[in-house]
């Protein structure tokens, strides 16, 4: 059994046991786009994405040693002994480059002073065979862990998200990276337009099955020039309370798997371009009311795990 100092397995726990001090991620734009962005599938992006593809606390303009040098400078405020994780967030940071410049892009990363690892987000469907095998080799180097986007396992949803892939192509990504040795984080959304919380459990369950490493949890955000506002705005879905959502993520942590390391609980909606919902601002609140929530109900993470819901 894993000792939880926050009654879950949290990123900083785990990042601690592997380097014995503080890790921050650094978000980087690595000049990437994506196949439903640059007509290859589509050419409007999924429908919750905004313009940066995800990307909105990264400084795109700038090399990647520059955006490294001013991540650090804000982020050594704060921590000041702290090392890095760079961290490709915008797009989709396996497609559409020769292995050459992937390798380049990584490596340039990988070797500023004070990285320590690498993480790369990116679709299911892009990890061709050649791309993971360079993967392997960076992986036998550094730590390095892999994001992919599932989101869900309904393929109704994954059609209307405009994902272009479906669970089937993401059970074959993790598959591939797992034969690899490498890590894998999975990505989901809670209360998509037309899931219930029957729906969103049955994704967790998924998850608590397969060789995943971590696990991101977040809201739904709705962003503005995206095509989610308008059917928001259109009133056809509506979206979680603050409370609600809290004891719906306690519910979760408690049959998650023990070992999954949970990256994120709650998301980071760029200020100037959300809609909805506002309460997400305030992560530092959203946070608190989950671990006090956690402790009122005397549980942790993997408690219930195998249990009914």
């Amino acid at each position: 059994m894993i000792y939880f100092p926050k009654k879950y397995y949290s990123f900083n726990q785990s990042m601690r046991e592997n380097f014995d001090t503080k890790i921050v991620k650094l978000s980087l734009d690595g000049g990437f786009t994506c196949p439903n962005r640059d007509g290859t599938l589509d050419n409007r992006g999924c429908i919750f994405c905004s313009a940066k593809g995800s990307g909105d606390f990264t400084f795109s303009t700038l090399s990647i040693n520059k955006q490294l040098e001013k991540q650090i400078e804000l982020t050594s405020k704060k921590w000041s002994d702290a090392k890095y994780i760079a961290y490709f967030q915008n797009y989709t940071n396996t497609y559409k480059k020769s292995l050459t410049e992937l390798k380049n892009l990584y490596e340039t990363a990988l070797n500023y002073k004070y990285v320590v690892g690498l993480a790369i987000g990116t679709r299911p469907d892009c990890l061709a065979d050649e791309v993971l095998d360079l993967l392997a080799e960076i992986n036998k180097k550094t730590f390095l862990f892999v994001e992919l986007g599932l989101q869900t396992i309904h393929k109704k949803s994954s059609k209307y998200l405009r994902l272009y892939y479906d669970v089937d192509d993401f059970n074959k990504a993790v598959a591939k990276l797992n034969l690899r040795g490498i890590k894998c984080v999975a990505h989901t959304i809670l209360r998509l337009p037309n899931e219930n919380r029957q729906m969103i459990i049955e994704t967790v369950e998924h998850l608590n099955s397969l060789p995943v490493w971590g696990i991101k949890l977040q809201m739904l955000n709705v962003l503005s020039g995206t095509d989610l506002e308008k059917d928001y705005a259109d009133g056809k879905f509506t979206l979680y309370s603050k409370e609600d959502y809290v004891s719906f993520i306690c519910d979760i942590i408690e049959h998650l798997r023990e070992d999954i390391v949970i990256h994120r609980l709650t998301g980071d909606g760029a200020k100037d371009i959300l809609i909805a919902p506002k309460w997400i601002l305030n992560k530092r609140n959203v946070l608190n009311s989950i671990d006090k929530e956690l402790t009122k109900r005397n549980t942790f993470q993997g408690k219930l795990f195998g249990q009914a819901w």
